[in-house]
């Protein structure tokens, strides 16, 4: 269960404030759309781009220690964050 915590918590927190939550507010503000499908399609991208990673992620488990994939992972995360700090602050 503390993974699966862990999982939703890494999860929610990178999601606040980037630019998937901004567009559906973007869309959620636009008069018109029903809001509740808004939410639908939002929720279902999530859900398919989290599957894909998740089938990525087996397989490159398969074939890279969970370890490197977990330091390549926290690299790439890092890298980003200073990227958007430089390069778009």
């Amino acid at each position: 269960m503390k993974t699966y915590a862990l999982v939703f918590a890494s999860v929610f927190l990178a999601e606040l404030g980037d630019k998937t939550q901004l567009a559906t507010l973007t869309f959620a503000s636009t008069p018109g759309p029903s809001r509740f499908g808004i939410f639908a399609a939002a929720a279902a991208a999530l859900l398919v781009s989290s599957a894909l990673a998740v089938l990525v992620g087996e397989r490159l488990g398969a074939w890279i220690a969970p370890d490197h994939l977990r330091r390549a992972a926290g690299v790439v995360f890092v890298a980003i964050g200073l990227w958007m700090l430089v390069v778009r602050g």
